[in-house]
């Protein structure tokens, strides 16, 4: 039986409240169990690693200043390959997002690592490693307006800015109902209307308003408020690497290796790389 927009957001207000003290940390959720074990599966067979990408998925995967290709996906890949101990078979290829379907099918890869989304037609085409990264939604306030935990009901009549027919708009809706929703088109709207105090607060992608509030058009006015909120049913499964499906030793050995760099304070240190103000 399907939730009820009420039973959704209870259970995510709960889990939110079990986030809240990640949120003070800039760094990442663990989504592995620490004291999970994995025998590393053997790839000596496999002549060759080579993760395909692209250059268009900032700050995951571009071209910087000098034209190298950089990013989070790119500096995860090596570890990937340092974790197997393949560093010397290693190789990361940029393409663009339409050939990269291709070649998979030509073998001129193995892997995927470009964010491409996990549905069920991907499925169909590829195995997914366990994620590595989800995408919070997240709320911003003024400075010195924060409003006090729980926000589930502290909210409550408050204006929030949200875009119109987004997943984050319906979140919203569903997280806090007796708050007021303010629908924009335009996100340069919202946020003016969040700086001269005419909305109470954003509801929006963790990602997008951390890069926000960094920036110079933030004018230092504001800042997150509260923890994230992850719902995989309105934001999806987050970011993980494809591999084909008759690769299934591959995929194994990626989550194996995932996993040790997660666990290992790894993937923290490139996340604050590229998210130095975290998004959780």
């Amino acid at each position: 039986m399907k939730w009820s927009a009420f039973f959704i957001a209870i259970a995510l207000f709960f889990f939110h409240l079990t986030q809240f003290t990640i949120a003070q940390d800039a760094a990442p959720p663990g989504f592995w169990e620490p004291k999970q074990r994995q025998s590393k599966p053997d790839l000596s067979a496999l002549a060759r690693l080579r993760f395909l990408t692209t250059v268009d998925f900032f700050p995951f995967n571009y071209l910087d200043a000098e034209n190298r290709l950089s990013g989070l996906h790119i500096d995860l890949a090596r570890e990937i390959c340092s974790e197997l101990e393949m560093a010397e078979r290693c190789q990361v290829q940029a393409l663009p997002w339409n050939e990269l379907d291709t070649a998979i099918e030509n073998r001129q890869g193995e892997a995927i690592i470009a964010g491409m989304a996990i549905t069920a037609e991907n499925r169909e085409r590829y195995l997914f490693s366990r994620p590595y990264l989800r995408f919070p939604a997240r709320l911003v306030t003024r400075n010195g307006e924060a409003l006090a935990e729980p926000l589930y009901t502290t909210i409550a009549g408050k204006r929030v800015g949200v875009i119109g027919a987004s997943a984050h708009e319906m979140l919203f809706r569903d997280l806090f109902p007796q708050a007021q929703s303010v629908v924009y088109s335009r996100a340069d709207w919202l946020f003016d209307d969040l700086k001269s105090g005419k909305i109470d607060g954003v509801f929006g992608d963790g990602v997008k308003l951390s890069f926000w509030l960094a920036s110079r058009e933030s004018e230092n006015c504001c800042t997150f408020a509260g923890g994230p909120y992850l719902a995989p049913e309105y934001l999806g499964q987050g970011l993980a690497i494809a591999v084909p499906r008759d690769m299934p030793q591959l995929a194994q050995a990626i989550d194996f290796a995932l996993h040790n760099i997660d666990t290992g304070g790894r993937f923290t240190d490139i996340y604050l790389r590229y998210f130095p103000l975290g998004f959780y």
